[in-house]
């Protein structure tokens, strides 16, 4: 499971990610300034979910359809700590068994939603 991480998804997350051995991508260190259609083209074109807490990511994959990732993972709540995205985000995975693959997952303080993303 590979992450791409949006400009506004914090360092310490993203770094937190990969002392537990995920790869993360970060659009603030390789490609800052680009615009979300183009995170999707990246996100699409090497097989890496979208981590973000942009909520235009689901109006252009859902209304717009623009071309799908693999999945996106939206934020809601980001809790206290910079750090707090990436333990919530390892929790849902390891210890809830929730899978990311083909859905467009929204995290809130009150729970997880998903939807499945369609393939063209």
């Amino acid at each position: 499971m590979k992450f791409l991480a949006n400009e506004n998804f914090p360092f310490p997350s993203i770094k937190f990610l990969r002392e537990n051995g995920y790869e993360v991508i970060s659009i603030s260190e390789e490609s800052s300034g680009i615009a979300d259609s183009e995170v999707l083209q990246k996100a699409s074109a090497e097989n890496l979910i979208i981590l973000t807490f942009d909520r235009d990511y689901g109006e252009l994959i859902f209304k717009y359809q623009k071309n799908n990732p693999p999945a996106v993972v939206y934020f809601r709540t980001k809790g206290q700590m910079p750090n707090e995205a990436g333990k919530i985000l390892l929790e849902k995975i390891k210890i809830e068994k929730i899978a990311l693959e083909n859905n467009f997952t929204v995290i809130e303080a009150s729970g997880v939603r998903q939807r499945k993303l369609t393939k063209d």
